[in-house]
């Protein structure tokens, strides 16, 4: 009885700390977000900001956009992009001082704006 005790209340400590984990991890990310992203993107990915509007930036919550692999956005992240679209240039600097972590929390947070 002791012995199952004990690994519920492991189990129940390790759950607590890996949402506490998660909670921070997703604090940083949405602070990187706001600091990297969210000018033309949008707090919510909708790209409905006046620079999103101005470069006529993707909406990320549509399935069009959702449907996109995770290694076309770590490539948009880290290499940037430039390209044209409709007579409207689209340029995104690239992030290549961010972690791979740091990257694959983003695309995580993206992938949160799904529909």
């Amino acid at each position: 009885m002791k012995h199952t005790h004990l690994v519920a209340s492991f189990t129940a400590a390790a759950v607590l700390f890996s949402t506490v984990a998660l909670a921070e991890t997703d604090k940083k990310t949405e602070r990187l977000w706001k600091a990297q992203c969210g000018s033309c993107h949008g707090a919510g990915g909708k790209g409905d900001t006046e620079k999103g509007q101005q470069m006529k930036v993707q909406d990320m919550t549509t399935a069009a956009f959702q449907a996109k692999k995770d290694d076309e956005f770590k490539k948009a992240i880290v290499q940037g992009i430039k390209t044209e679209k409709d007579g409207v240039k689209q340029e995104m600097d690239a992030f290549k001082d961010l972690t791979p972590e740091q990257v694959d929390s983003l695309i995580a947070f993206i992938r949160s704006f799904k529909k």
